[in-house]
């Protein structure tokens, strides 16, 4: 399965991936529109990491053995079989957080707007997620082996 693996060595936290994780999550699909004309806009899917001169993006793993999947209550988090994508059905979403706390990585986020819990998808409808695609340096890699020298 294709994941986003991070080089933290070119990452400059610039913050762009956050932009486009939430353009391509908002409903005009735009930078601008999505920035100027939506009044709640999306929670960014991905969470930077800072400590200077270190900076990287954490998103979720979509782990093989999935701990958000196992303790989500109301079987909201569900890993797709044929894909191996850890999703989040927002209309199941309680908002209770277990999926936060079990999850070694913090890469599962509260969206405040809506009260649920909100991860990265890999962007699945576009085919490749939109922080690697406009990483300026790219320090983002999608690739189903990590990354290579």
């Amino acid at each position: 399965m294709k994941k986003v693996y991070v080089k933290e060595e070119v990452c400059v936290g610039c913050r762009l991936c956050e932009v486009y994780c939430i353009t391509s999550h908002s409903k005009y699909k735009d930078v601008l529109k999505a920035f100027k004309l939506q009044t709640q806009r999306p929670t960014p899917r991905i969470v930077i990491e800072e400590n200077k001169p270190v900076s990287f993006s954490l998103q979720c793993r979509h782990c093989n053995d999935a701990p958000c999947v196992k303790s989500c209550i109301t079987g909201a988090m569900q890993k797709d079989p044929s894909t191996g994508v850890v999703i989040c059905d927002t209309d199941k979403c309680v908002g209770c957080w277990t999926c936060v706390l079990v999850c070694e990585f913090g890469a599962i986020i509260r969206d405040v707007n809506n009260k649920v819990a909100s991860k990265c998808d890999l962007c699945a409808e576009a085919g490749e997620p939109a922080c690697v695609k406009n990483c300026p340096n790219e320090a983002l890699v999608y690739s189903e082996g990590g990354i290579s020298a």
